[in-house]
């Protein structure tokens, strides 16, 4: 029916329809952001279509794509254009995309060009879409509305999509403050209080009306947003309004082994975690990737080639940090080659079939 949440049957027959969906967070290695990705002066679909197909080459057959509403704002069709030409590109080498259409995660977003990355800082440009103060102002709800609308509208009933991903992080408001202390180094309490009660009051609102928009035009593709965090009313609204069930994790095996099992005996749904692949705190290919192999959880790792995103960093790192020994995400140097070339044969082993 149309506007009303998958039942657990029709979740269920269409991950058989599925195969084990594994893939990465993509972001070409030329871009910066979601801005410098899609915007029409600096869309590098050479770098695309080359790092797509390393990515297929190691066995990947998903990944995830932040979209930005500035983008379309400016220029709609041409940015769905750009989408279709990396649909394309994706569907050439076997991939198959998730599409992420808000996130609240980092910085205020400014269309045009964008500023340089700081050298040595996570993500340094990475930006909101639509931004907290956008967010929170209801005279701008028409346009994202429409946003929603006409992109899914475009690519809901397209079988290179796969699944839609509203909102990346709904709530993360923490993370922009990056002249702050390193993140992990903010007292755990004080992380708990904040996401208890500092949670942005625009993002439950309008994660609920981006569910409500995406169900309109009935896409053919599952809606999901991912748990990312203990914040109980909005874990609430994620997990109640998802067709699939998605999360983040960032820590070891066994805290993921238990967040798989929990996750599962509490909603009988298919299971991706979207976000995974933090080496120095224990999120790592060797214990990871097999065992999302063995519970049959689609995942996707963040990041593939080192890049402008600067994500080899880890969170904590100050300007003019050099690259650490040991890489915080990423899988492959801008020359193809693997940052540990073991990762890679993992991939390439528990994919074969």
């Amino acid at each position: 029916m149309a506007g009303s949440r998958w039942t657990e049957e029709r979740a269920t027959h269409w991950a058989l329809d599925q195969p084990w969906l594994v893939g990465c967070n993509f972001t070409p290695s030329t871009a910066s952001n979601q801005l410098e990705m899609w915007q029409p002066e600096t869309f590098d679909s050479d770098t695309i279509a080359r790092e797509l197909r390393w990515a297929s080459e190691m066995g990947m057959n998903s990944v995830r794509v932040f979209l930005h509403d500035l983008v379309w704002l400016a220029d709609p069709d041409g940015f769905k254009s750009r989408i279709d030409t990396f649909l394309q590109l994706a569907d050439g080498v076997g991939i198959r995309t998730m599409f992420v259409l808000f996130d609240d995660c980092w910085f205020p977003p400014q269309a045009g060009p964008q500023l340089e990355p700081v050298p040595g800082v996570h993500n340094s440009r990475w930006a909101q879409s639509p931004g907290h103060a956008v967010a929170a102002d209801l005279s701008q709800w028409p346009r994202l509305e429409g946003y929603v609308r006409d992109i899914m509208g475009a690519f809901g009933h397209d079988e290179r999509v796969c699944v839609w991903d509203l909102y990346n992080e709904p709530g993360n408001a923490i993370l922009p403050f990056a002249a702050l202390p390193p993140y992990r180094a903010i007292p755990p309490a004080l992380i708990k209080l904040f996401r208890h009660f500092v949670l942005p009051s625009p993002t439950l609102p309008l994660l609920r009306a981006c569910f409500d928009w995406a169900r309109s035009v009935e896409p053919i593709q599952p809606l999901t947003v991912a748990v990312w965090a203990p914040i109980p009313r909005l874990n609430r609204l994620q997990l109640e309004c998802s067709d699939v069930i998605s999360f983040h994790q960032y820590m070891g095996a066994k805290q993921l082994k238990a967040k798989i099992d929990a996750l599962r005996k509490q909603y009988r749904r298919p299971i991706l975690c979207t976000e995974w692949l933090a080496r120095p705190v224990g999120s790592r290919v060797e214990t990871h990737l097999p065992l999302f192999r063995e519970e049959d959880v689609g995942c996707y790792n963040w990041g593939l080639v080192s890049g402008r995103t600067q994500t080899v960093h880890p969170w904590g790192d100050r300007p003019g940090a050099p690259e650490p020994a040991v890489w915080h995400h990423d899988l492959l140097r801008p020359d193809g080659s693997g940052f540990d070339d073991r990762e890679i044969e993992v991939f390439k082993r528990l994919t074969a079939h």
